[in-house]
């Protein structure tokens, strides 16, 4: 599936074009009631807990309660449909995650909305950097390490995931069409299973977010190769990023905020603005970086251009990998 970045660019084109006057009303006024802020996943993930932090902070500065409304289920795409039959009117928002790119390729033709059309960017919020770990008795320190390895034992590692279709999944996935290696994705329902496995050997390597696997690491229960982020993490000094070995190697998980299409652009303006003074409050940058998280400050229209080479991304590593939803 071809991602129309134009189209998407045209709708926060179109957006912004509304009288100056009207934006102004909008967001004069706005928010008069409290606002739900619609996470796919569950309380307790890390989409949840991040959504909290920023709803705290947009209580706090807008003096309207931002209520965490989780509605997991079907990869996320429960949430995301909920939200673009809402009302436009900013007082229902979606926590967007790295699943709404990666399911507009695995469940195309099975979804009742197009993200393209159907959600407005508001404000990225974070990245969250991917590590590439292994079994400590695994002989590699590198990322130059594992590939040579892999190429000398095709179909011999296999790479835990937290399910088919996962980020975890689709990285490990990415990798290997970047790197011609033959590795073996093994498929778990949830990371604490996947680690302990990991652990204890029966699988070889996994692409994990980091906040998952930060304590193994630290305590060498598992070994760092590298980050899949463009930069390197405070939380896992000395690990390198993959794009070191591989120029240009890029992947990994992002949240951010979203509204239903034809939101006012006065809202969304303000959301923006208020979403990026949060990431540059020293204390909320502390509480993301502990959770493994880099902010990511951007306009509506930084963030529209991203989901879409997003989705473009993960559209071919779907493809190219054969996968689809069940």
């Amino acid at each position: 599936m071809n991602i129309p970045r134009r189209q998407f660019l045209q709708l926060t084109a179109g957006a912004a074009a509304l009288p100056a006057a009207t934006r102004s009303v909008f967001a004069d006024t706005y928010p008069s009631r409290p606002v739900h802020l619609v996470v796919g996943f569950g309380a307790g993930s890390a989409s949840d807990i991040n959504a909290r932090l920023v709803g705290q902070w947009l209580s706090d500065r807008l003096g309207q309660n931002f209520v965490i409304d989780n509605r997991a289920g079907a990869a996320g795409n429960i949430a995301t449909e909920f939200v673009t039959r809402a009302p436009a009117d900013g007082y229902t928002l979606l926590y967007a995650s790295t699943a709404i790119a990666i399911n507009a390729t695995m469940y195309a033709g099975k979804l009742s909305f197009d993200t393209v059309k159907d959600l407005a960017p508001v404000a990225s919020v974070v990245r969250t950097p991917v590590v590439l770990e292994v079994n400590v008795d695994l002989p590699v320190k590198t990322v130059p390490e594992f590939i040579a390895y892999a190429k000398a034992n095709p179909g011999k590692i296999n790479v835990a995931t937290v399910g088919a279709g996962s980020l975890q999944h689709l990285v490990a996935e990415y990798f290997k069409m970047v790197t011609g290696i033959d590795i073996v994705p093994v498929h778990y329902r949830g990371a604490a299973p996947a680690i302990t496995d990991l652990i204890a050997g029966r699988v070889q390597a996994m692409f994990d977010v980091v906040v998952s696997s930060i304590s193994y690491l630290k305590s060498g229960k598992l070994r760092a190769l590298a980050l899949t982020t463009p930069t390197p993490l405070d939380l896992l000094p000395g690990i390198p990023t993959v794009g070191a070995s591989l120029p240009g190697f890029e992947a990994g998980g992002w949240q951010g905020v979203c509204a239903p299409s034809k939101t006012p652009a006065g809202i969304i303006d303000k959301l923006n603005r208020e979403i990026n003074a949060a990431l540059a409050d020293a204390t909320l940058k502390e509480r993301l970086a502990k959770l493994g998280g880099q902010p990511y400050v951007g306009t509506p229209a930084d963030f529209g251009k991203f989901i879409a080479s997003e989705t473009d991304k993960w559209g071919k590593v779907v493809r190219q990998a054969g996968l689809k939803s069940g």
